[in-house]
């Protein structure tokens, strides 16, 4: 599994005469960090089918797996087979199940989880903190990293970044500005608290604001070259506040660092539609056709009843299409 040989590596276990919960954890375990989820939440259920009860190395894998495909039902039963199973579960599988209502996007059940842990850790405290920012509720989030911080936990890089996109999708500029250059200065005492990303983080912050000047400025005085994430978070600030002439710099400096970009020129042409220009849409438009670049088309899911179904932009796979679109018609004609 270490070597990424999954073929390989099921075959043996399903050769195996005799399966233990340490042989099912392996394959669990390696199917969920590969990020081969389903796989991962297809080999747990197939482990309760046979009797093998899961331990407490068995659950954080196995419920890894189920947030990342964000199936909340299915996980709710995971809950439940925890609860059934290990009674009182330790800071791990807690860790996991906070992680995982928050990955969710269910907020409540996340909160209840982790005011119920018998000892929080850094961890339990990240996993609540990025759920609050990811989800748009950004004031949550600071007030939670505030509470982390009175009961003595020190935050960490994943702290400062769940923060840092609380302040940027809830328009917290100071406040963002204010975690960035305390971490400034802790970095001394605390080497590798800041990363790239959290300078990326800081552009889009500034960037979404609307606060062009201090953006550029923020960029001339980085400690290193900027990568092409830093670029996208700029053009990405453009494109909301309609910046044409600092938008085609970023889409400049995106395209010469990534020639085959094709996210870049459709942000840069969507900026330019939206701001009525159509003739410099259609020569972006044509330049991507000449280059044959294709766009990557959106894909979204939804669990029913325990069964996802998976749409992906111009989709006609799903086994009731026709009915989909008949109704998406509907509302189209009635809006």
């Amino acid at each position: 599994m270490k070597k990424e040989m999954f073929d390989d590596a099921l075959a043996l276990f399903r050769e195996m005469p005799d399966r233990n919960v340490v042989s099912w954890n392996a394959m669990v375990s390696g199917y969920s960090q590969m990020g081969y989820n389903e796989d991962a939440v297809n080999l747990f259920a197939e482990m309760l089918r046979e009797g093998t009860l899961p331990n407490d190395s068995t659950f954080p894998c196995a419920i890894r797996a189920v947030a990342n495909i964000a199936a909340l039902g299915m996980g709710r039963s995971f809950h439940g087979c925890a609860v059934k199973f290990l009674g009182k579960f330790d800071v791990f599988v807690g860790n996991s199940l906070v992680s995982f209502y928050a990955k969710c996007g269910s907020m409540e059940d996340s909160l209840l989880l982790f005011n119920t842990l018998p000892r929080k850790n850094i961890v339990s405290w990240n996993a609540l903190i990025w759920g609050f920012a990811n989800h748009g509720r950004g004031v949550k989030a600071v007030d939670f990293f505030e509470r982390m911080q009175d009961t003595g936990v020190r935050p960490n890089s994943v702290t400062l970044l769940s923060q840092l996109l609380a302040c940027t999708h809830s328009g917290l500029v100071d406040k963002g500005y204010t975690y960035f250059n305390k971490a400034r200065k802790e970095e001394e005492d605390n080497p590798g608290l800041l990363t790239p990303e959290h300078y990326a983080c800081m552009v889009d912050l500034l960037s979404r604001a609307g606060r062009f000047e201090e953006a550029e400025r923020f960029l001339q005085e980085l400690p290193f070259v900027p990568g092409i994430g830093f670029w996208k978070a700029l053009l990405g600030g453009c494109r909301i506040h309609s910046n044409m002439e600092l938008g085609e710099l970023a889409a400049r400096k995106i395209l010469a660092l990534d020639p085959e970009d094709v996210s870049s020129y459709v942000m840069l042409s969507n900026a330019h539609s939206a701001a009525g220009r159509w003739r410099t849409v259609s020569i972006m438009r044509k330049e991507m056709r000449e280059k044959r670049m294709k766009r990557v088309p959106g894909c979204s899911w939804i669990e029913i009843r325990s069964k996802l179904h998976i749409f992906v932009t111009g989709d006609t796979n799903h086994e009731q299409h026709h009915q989909i679109y008949q109704v998406l018609g509907f509302l189209s004609s009635n809006i």
